[in-house]
C-alpha cells in the first residue's frame, strides 16, 4: 500500500456500523461490564472514535439489543448481549486491527489507572522547608504502607505524587525490596582499602 492509498479507516472508523463492530468487539474481549462514562472516554480517547459517531452507535446498540443497560453495584453498566457477542466475533474483521488495537489499549490503560487510584491516595501538605508528599498504599481496605517523602517544592511534591501514582504497587514492592536487601555498612578496614 502507497502512502497515498492511506484511508481514515486505518486511524479512526468512519461509519457508524464500524463503531457498533468496534464497541462490541472491546466489550467482548474486555470481558467486564464497563459504565457508561468509562465507555466513552475509552472510546473517544485518542481520537479512537469520534464523539458524535460514539453516540449514535451506543444509541443504536442499546435500541437493536447489542448492549443492554443493567444495574451494578448501584450504578448503570454496559453489558454486550448475547446477538451483541456473536457479531462481535463474526464481524471484528470488518473494522482495521490497528483500530481494534487502539482501544483495546485504551480501555487497559483506563482500567490500570482506575486500580492506581484505588490503590494509593495521596496528600500534599505545605510545610516550612517545603511539602510533605503523604502516600497511603491499600490493599482490600488493609492499608499496606503509609509514608510522607519531603519535597522542596510544590512543583517537585506534584512531580513525585504523579510518578508513584502510575504504579503504586511497583512502588510499595520496590519499598519493600530494598528494605529486606538492606544491610548494615560495614567498612573496609584491611590494608589495601586506602589505596
Amino acid at each position: 500500500m502507497e502512502y497515498s492509498e492511506i484511508t481514515p479507516e486505518v486511524f479512526s472508523p468512519v461509519d457508524v456500523y464500524e463503531v457498533k463492530i468496534l464497541l462490541a468487539f472491546f466489550l467482548n474481549k474486555i470481558g467486564r461490564p464497563v459504565t457508561a462514562a468509562q465507555l466513552m472516554e475509552i472510546a473517544t480517547s485518542d481520537n479512537v472514535v469520534n464523539y458524535f459517531l460514539y453516540v449514535e452507535a451506543i444509541q443504536q446498540m442499546l435500541e437493536n439489543g447489542t448492549v443492554a443497560l443493567e444495574e451494578q453495584d448501584g450504578g448503570e453498566v454496559y453489558v454486550l448481549t448475547e446477538s451483541g457477542r456473536r457479531g462481535a466475533v463474526d464481524f471484528k474483521n470488518l473494522v482495521n486491527k490497528s483500530v481494534r488495537d487502539r482501544i483495546y489499549a485504551a480501555g487497559l490503560r483506563l482500567f490500570a489507572r482506575l486500580r492506581a487510584e484505588q490503590e494509593a491516595r495521596f496528600e500534599i501538605t505545605d510545610t516550612p522547608s517545603g511539602c510533605n508528599v503523604r502516600c497511603v498504599c491499600e490493599d482490600a481496605g488493609m492499608t499496606l504502607m503509609d509514608m510522607t517523602l519531603l519535597a522542596p517544592d510544590r512543583e517537585q511534591a506534584e512531580f513525585i505524587k504523579s510518578k508513584i501514582a502510575l504504579n503504586p504497587s511497583a512502588f510499595y514492592s520496590k519499598v519493600l525490596d530494598f528494605l529486606i536487601q538492606n544491610e548494615e555498612f560495614v567498612p573496609d578496614l584491611s590494608e589495601n582499602a586506602d589505596q
